[in-house]
């Protein structure tokens, strides 16, 4: 038999999920985070499933794994001390940066602007240039690199970039440096922006690299470690890392290129919502994933996951392929508070974390959440995980009790308006992927998962209008699932930077095809059948003269015909339309080529439930109450793990399983379908 393993480091909890590939059994568990070392919690969740399963660790052939690492190093400020190698007249390059300040005019006042992880004491010039179209101007001068390697070699520096004017074009000067850094800076590993990030824009490029390099030591050391620690469990499988875009690249890439990890853990729960999706037939989703401290949403349009092509972690914005998440504060543990000046209720984006947690963990925390707010209403049970965690529900009406008195209301009127605040908050983050990106909500359901992504989405589904309210099997442990369900991915780039009118087909395939061998063998290195490769193209144009571009889809096909590019340019004048309501008649700029490559896609068979007689009855825990339109009204709680395909439950209702809780609200009905998902509809 073969099995799957996939492991989902957060903050509070590891999730993971042990999937059998021939029949489709599972078995999960959570195990506390080690944010010390993740690989010790990593190791004894892999212990535990696997004694679940009753295996063996060795019978696990994949090992698939998101992970915080390279996130929280840039986010925490411990990366490595770089050293970034320019060519002469470039030394400030990372501290002019470019002109954009956050936030409104007084930011130019008050904005403490970043420190530049390559520190202008660690950047060092060296003599050489290539043009435009990588001739060259002047020659490398090989002692003069000696010389400024070594003030770096002195200075103590941990990594080191090369990035070179030009060398997207052609990177032979940064081969060069690599190899005389390699024997003047033994040891220190060594990142190239040619070979990181080959397109245009010096600073990006750099930029990109740099932080390449800051996280390389840091991830290096860890994937090495838990690499080490598997293998000593008796794993011999293939392991694997979850990248930014949703795909997998082996532990070994990622050492390589540690930066392709920033945005790891959000892209599980978009991969396992996409796993989700087509078992329960729905092509267009959007994405509610709640934890304890924010919420992340993303939009699925024909059971594809829309890409952006910077990731954003904290003040750094590298330029490197990510799943189009939107973080807001608003999770379980958001806290309510009331300002003095304005008396108004705010919820978020302050969480009470893990420790001491809502009020209602009896754990120490004194002010009211988002979830105790859930527990006063009865949204939340008071027994949690099967049982073996009791919520403290009068020490969540004292809380919550606080807080109506300080707005001068009744508990219950503060309870809702706790949650309706929270449901808001995460209303806006999904507006900002569909109504403001051009789509209609209305068009899309709407899947929630992560420990509270059941409890909102129903009222959440409303506010949107996106049907059906999705609540996936094990919600809780679904950015593990997403991570065991995905392929593995490979991706170039290349600057083509003319305008079309000045191009010619035959230009860009013979650029395509140089990309697509280079990405096709970088998965072949990696173990993939290069016969079951599939390979996507993507083109980024602009109008002559703008500062940002739009990717369009491309294929190898298109340019074997004549009138490829006009037609191209008609692909982005509509594209173009649809994002900001205009076109141009002026000339279009085709700036970037892109090559994807992505292994097969794995089939793993959904569990199917036994087919129900559309009555729940037999799931039935006990009788309820919930909190509905200014009264407690009758309701029932429910066992997920005993409901059968075609149940309809009508709620008001609450459906408990180990890891989550869904809630289904008076004016709507849950079916379950035939994987066990539960899709809530208006009655």
């Amino acid at each position: 038999m073969a099995y799957r393993l996939g492991v989902d480091v957060g903050g509070t909890f590891t999730d993971l999920l042990l999937f059998d590939d021939a029949n489709g059994r599972f078995w999960r568990t959570k195990t506390p985070s080690t944010p010390h070392d993740q690989s010790v919690g990593v190791l004894a969740g892999v212990q535990a499933v696997c004694a679940q399963a009753g295996i063996e660790p060795s019978a696990i052939d994949l090992f698939l794994h998101g992970t915080t690492v390279a996130t929280n190093a840039v986010l925490e400020g411990k990366g490595a001390r770089v050293g970034l190698v320019v060519t002469e007249g470039y030394r400030q390059m990372m501290q002019i940066a470019r002109s954009l300040v956050p936030g409104g005019l007084a930011g130019w006042i008050i904005w403490p602007k970043p420190e530049p992880m390559a520190r202008l004491e660690d950047t060092v010039e060296i003599k050489g240039r290539l043009d435009a179209h990588g001739a060259e101007v002047r020659p490398l001068d090989e002692a003069d690199i000696r010389a400024q390697l070594a003030t770096l070699q002195r200075q103590g520096i941990e990594a080191l970039t090369v990035s070179l004017m030009n060398a997207y074009v052609d990177g032979r000067h940064e081969r060069r440096v690599a190899e005389i850094a390699a024997e003047v800076l033994p040891g220190v590993p060594v990142s190239l922006s040619h070979v990181v990030l080959p397109e245009m824009q010096e600073y990006e490029r750099t930029l990109t690299t740099v932080a390449n390099a800051a996280v390389r030591p840091v991830v290096g050391r860890y994937v090495r470690n838990l690499r080490t620690k598997l293998r000593d469990l008796g794993m011999k499988g293939r392991i694997s890392l979850l990248r930014s875009d949703g795909g997998l690249m082996s532990s070994e890439a990622a050492e390589a290129q540690p930066v392709s990890l920033l945005m790891s853990g959000p892209a599980g729960g978009v991969t396992g919502a996409l796993w989700v999706a087509r078992n329960a037939k729905l092509k267009n989703i959007l994405t509610l994933d709640v934890g304890g401290t924010s919420t992340d949403v993303a939009l699925i349009e024909n059971g594809e996951p829309r890409l952006v092509r910077t990731t954003d972690v904290g003040h750094l914005t590298v330029r490197v392929s990510a799943l189009d998440v939107k973080t807001v504060g608003a999770g379980g543990g958001s806290l309510a508070k009331i300002p003095e000046l304005t008396r108004a209720l705010r919820v978020g984006p302050e969480s009470a974390g893990a420790v001491p947690g809502p009020v209602c963990y009896s754990r120490g925390g004194t002010q009211a959440t988002v979830t105790d707010a859930n527990v006063v209403l009865g949204y939340l049970p008071e027994n949690l995980l099967g049982g073996t965690f009791m919520l403290d529900r009068e020490a969540a009406r004292a809380a919550v009790q606080r807080t109506a008195d300080a707005l001068g209301v009744d508990l219950f009127e503060a309870a809702r308006g706790i949650i309706d605040i929270a449901n808001e908050n995460m209303f806006g983050a999904l507006r900002m992927i569909s109504v403001q990106q051009g789509y209609d909500p209305r068009d899309f359901a709407l899947m929630g998962f992560g420990g509270a992504g059941p409890l909102h989405v129903n009222a959440v589904a409303k506010l949107m209008g996106s049907w059906p309210a999705v609540s996936p099997v094990s919600p809780g442990v679904l950015c593990a699932l997403g991570d065991a369900t995905t392929r593995t991915r490979s991706e170039t780039a290349r600057s083509f930077s003319r305008v079309i009118s000045r191009s010619t087909e035959a230009e860009v395939l013979a650029l395509l095809r140089l990309m697509q061998d280079q990405v096709r063998d970088s998965l072949v290195a990696d173990g993939e059948d290069a016969g079951a490769l599939e390979l996507r193209f993507e083109a980024d144009l602009r109008y002559a003269g703008q500062a940002f571009e739009v990717p369009v889809p491309v294929t190898l096909a298109d340019f074997e015909q004549p009138g490829a590019l006009a037609r191209l340019a008609d692909t982005f004048h509509a594209a173009h339309k649809r994002l900001f309501t205009f076109s141009m008649d002026t000339d279009t700029e085709l700036v970037n080529l892109r090559a994807i490559a992505l292994g097969r896609a794995p089939e793993l068979p959904a569990l199917e439930l036994p087919q129900g007689d559309g009555n729940p009855i037999a799931a039935k825990l006990r009788d309820h109450e919930m909190w509905v339109d200014g009264r407690f009204r009758p309701a029932v709680i429910y066992d997920r793990a005993r409901l059968r395909a075609g149940d309809r439950i009508p709620g008001p209702a609450v459906v408990c399983e180990m890891d989550a809780t869904t809630v289904i609200l008076a004016d709507a009905v849950g079916t379950v379908d035939a994987h066990g998902n539960i899709l809530i509809n208006p009655a």
